[in-house]
């Protein structure tokens, strides 16, 4: 599979709940970091999903940009919490045409608040 395959095939696997689906796209070694949450291991990145798409009403993807070994997606995340819609870039690079980082950029701030609230 090429990187358009590649990362669409992670964005929908992952959207869905596809975790096996997800992980299997995924190499060694493998980097996800996020204004919030590091891991070096994809399954346990992806362990807290189900949890995360409780909250998840929709997901629009505003903007996709391919290059040979990486790319990356803009989308928004529509959630039933008070962050409401969460603008999202998420930057991919692969390695032997499977995915060996993951970098999401968002303003976290809306959810170090929610965090705060539920903690309490």
């Amino acid at each position: 599979m090429n990187t358009v395959d590649v990362v669409r095939a992670y964005h929908e696997a992952r959207f869905r709940g596809d975790v096996p689906a997800a992980v299997a796209l995924t190499g060694t070694p493998f980097r996800f970091e996020s204004p919030m949450l590091r891991f070096d291991d994809p399954a346990a990145h992806l362990a807290g999903l189900p949890d995360f798409l409780r909250i998840v009403t929709g997901v629009d993807l505003l903007s996709e940009l391919y290059g040979a070994d990486e790319a990356t997606l803009v989308y928004d995340v529509h959630t039933a919490t008070p962050v409401g819609t969460q603008r999202t870039a998420e930057h991919f690079r692969l390695t032997g045409g499977r995915i060996t980082s993951i970098r999401l950029i968002f303003d976290a701030t809306p959810w170090q608040a929610l965090h705060a609230a539920v903690a309490g």
